[in-house]
């Protein structure tokens, strides 16, 4: 089993919590509240994001990396750098 499936309940909560960072991001921009509030709401959601993909991240190198560097497996590490490349683009 997947670890997003392990973890979805928690997974889920962060995706509805960034959902409703959104949701006030855009009701703020609706109602033309000034550049600071939406430009700390942006900064909140880009950090909510980060933190979500930072946790997906764990997961997939504990769960598929990991078996594979104890069998030292060398395509444990491309795989790792190419989910880096991945999140860092």
């Amino acid at each position: 089993m997947s670890h997003t499936l392990k973890h979805k309940k928690p997974l889920l909560n962060r995706v509805r919590r960034l959902k409703g960072q959104v949701e006030a991001l855009e009701r703020a921009l609706d109602e033309e509240t000034g550049c600071y509030p939406i430009l700390q709401q942006i900064t909140a959601i880009r950090g909510a994001i980060n933190g979500l993909m930072a946790t997906v991240i764990e997961g997939h190198i504990r769960e598929h990396m990991q078996p594979l560097l104890e069998q030292d497996e060398p395509q444990a590490t491309e795989e790792l750098i190419k989910v880096l490349r991945s999140y860092l683009k």
